[in-house]
């Protein structure tokens, strides 16, 4: 190891500045350095000296922010899909968010079932419309999924493939069930209720056969049942009117027989003979109506005050106050 010893500095004279100036014009500090002796050399079989910051040099906590990850490419049969799809006409971008199967299919596949569909009968626009409403019929299996529901329409509905489009125009949803386990049992149900005209029946109310006897109807006739209807009542109420299961118990149901019981004062006998009460908007039809009537003292059967057109109504309202005051004055 090399030991250095401090150089011996010149302690000459250093004029102030009140003493004339040198002519040497160099600073003081530089010419007091560059009198000072020169710093040995090192030996070159030395290890270098490594001077390291201290430890308290924001230098040392310095890092650098991590590089974001690059997204991963899509696979390549994806990439073709999506294009296929917006060739086609689809929006591809909300079939990929809705339906995550897509990203393990082939574009092969996606042809068949677009292919498939089209031998049915489908156009094409409304296939379109039928996709973006029910993504995963893009990805399903023609022999275990698409297969059944066309045999049902064909054998257990009566339905001539001339009019498949018809009935999945209207409810795209039939696609994306089992035909076992949700449109026979519904089918079944509804023809135990009376119905017989069964391609009338899936013609005019096709959404019916996608609910579920167990968990959408049943509860349904169960709220009815609790009015005071008994069972066969309350189905044969469901029987006039199929389409009130369509509505929600707690959005519909509750709220307009709690009125109808309460501030309308009506009968069961009356509900029985006007099912479609429960189809008419509360805040829209049912409350205005009804506050009209009571404001101006007069009485109009459930089925009328419901039924009429709004200019109806009015002329309605017209005739009956005046045979009320009519009446008030023979009194």
């Amino acid at each position: 190891m090399y030991s250095y010893s401090i150089p011996h500095r010149s302690t000459a004279f250093v004029p102030l500045s009140n003493s004339p100036s040198p002519r040497n014009p160099m600073p003081f500090l530089l010419r007091v350095l560059c009198t000072s002796s020169p710093i040995p050399q090192s030996n070159p079989c030395s290890k270098p000296i490594i001077l390291n910051p201290p430890i308290h040099s924001p230098i040392c906590n310095f890092k650098l922010p991590p590089e974001p990850e690059p997204e991963p490419e899509p696979h390549a049969d994806l990439k073709e899909i999506i294009l296929y799809l917006e060739v086609m006409g689809f929006n591809a971008g909300r079939i990929v968010r809705n339906n995550p199967d897509l990203h393990g299919a082939s574009l092969q596949s996606i042809h068949h079932i677009i292919y498939y569909l089209q031998s049915k009968g489908i156009r094409r626009k409304d296939l379109v419309k039928i996709i973006d409403m029910c993504p995963n019929i893009i990805t399903a299996s023609i022999k275990d999924d698409l297969e059944p529901v066309f045999d049902f329409l064909s054998k257990d509905l009566e339905i001539p493939e001339s009019n498949f489009y018809m009935i999945i125009k209207k409810c795209p949803r039939l696609l994306d069930c089992s035909a076992r386990d949700q449109l026979k049992p519904a089918l079944n149900y509804f023809q135990r209720l009376g119905i017989k005209d069964k391609f009338g029946f899936a013609y005019r109310h096709p959404v019916l056969l996608v609910l579920n006897v167990e968990k959408t109807i049943m509860p349904k006739v169960d709220f009815l049942m609790s009015l005071g209807l008994s069972q066969q009542e309350a189905e044969f109420f469901i029987y006039r009117n199929p389409g009130l299961l369509t509505f929600s118990i707690e959005n519909n149901f509750k709220p307009k027989a709690e009125y109808f019981f309460g501030e309308m004062k009506g009968s069961l006998e009356e509900l029985k003979d006007f099912p479609q009460y429960f189809a008419c908007s509360l805040e829209g039809r049912i409350k205005p109506r009804h506050r009209e009537l009571v404001e101006k003292g007069i009485e109009m059967p459930l089925a009328v005050m419901l039924k009429s057109m709004d200019i109806e109504f009015r002329k309605l309202v017209e005739h009956l106050v005046e045979d009320h005051q009519t009446t008030l004055c023979f009194e």
